[in-house]
C-alpha cells in the first residue's frame, strides 16, 4: 500500500543523491534506508557490515545466483 508523506527537503536531496550513486529511485532510496534501519534496531549486537552483507546475500538468494558451500 502507498502511502503519501512529507519529508523534509534535505532528505529528499539526500536521497537524490544516494539512489543516482547506487541506481534507484529516491523513494527506493529512502525505503532501503528504513530497512537498513529498523534491521540495526532490531538487531543492535550484529555491524553493519554483516547487515548489509545478509542483504546483498538475500539479493543474490532471490536471483538464483546460489553456489553450494563445500566444507573442508
Amino acid at each position: 500500500m502507498a502511502v503519501a508523506m512529507k519529508l523534509s527537503d534535505a532528505l529528499v536531496n539526500d536521497a537524490r543523491l544516494y539512489a543516482k550513486a547506487q541506481h534507484r529511485t529516491p523513494p527506493k532510496q529512502i525505503e532501503h534506508w528504513a530497512m537498513l534501519g529498523k534491521m540495526m534496531e532490531e538487531n543492535p549486537d550484529l555491524s553493519f557490515n554483516f547487515i548489509q552483507e545478509v542483504m546483498l546475500s538475500q539479493g543474490e538468494a532471490e536471483q538464483g545466483q546460489l553456489e553450494p558451500y563445500k566444507f573442508g
